[in-house]
C-alpha cells in the first residue's frame, strides 16, 4: 500500500501533472521546466524528486544537463497504471496545451545558464 500512496501523492499536484504531460512529449531539464512553469528551479527540482521517488520519472545525464523522462523500466505496479491514465487525461486542457507549445519551442542553450 505504501507504493500506491506514494504514487497518488506524487500526482496530486498541479505542477507535477504539468511536468508529466510535458515529459510525455520530450525529455526536459530543470531549467526548461522552470521556464515553462514559471516557478523556481529549486521548486522544479523538488517536484522532480517526488516524481522520481514514486517511479514515474527517471533522470539521465546529458553533458552538462540532467534530462528527465518517463520511467518505463522500474518495477512498481502502480506508477505504470497512473502514467497511462494521465496520458489519456487533460490533453485538451488549455494549460496543458500552452505548456506543450512553450516546451516545443524552447531552446535549451538560450535559457539554461551553467
Amino acid at each position: 500500500m505504501k507504493e500506491l500512496i506514494q504514487v497518488l501523492k506524487a500526482v496530486a499536484d498541479k505542477n507535477r501533472i504539468r511536468i508529466i504531460k510535458m515529459i510525455e512529449k520530450k525529455k526536459m531539464c530543470v531549467c526548461e521546466l522552470s521556464a515553462v512553469l514559471k516557478i523556481t528551479q529549486p521548486s522544479v527540482s523538488r517536484h522532480l524528486s517526488i516524481l522520481n521517488n514514486a517511479g514515474i520519472l527517471k533522470d539521465e545525464r546529458n553533458g552538462q544537463w540532467i534530462d528527465y523522462s518517463l520511467d518505463d523500466e522500474r518495477i512498481n505496479q502502480y506508477a505504470p497504471v497512473i502514467k497511462n491514465i494521465i496520458r489519456e487525461w487533460l490533453n485538451s486542457d488549455s494549460t496543458i496545451k500552452n505548456d506543450l507549445k512553450k516546451a516545443k519551442i524552447l531552446l535549451r542553450k538560450d535559457i539554461c545558464k551553467k
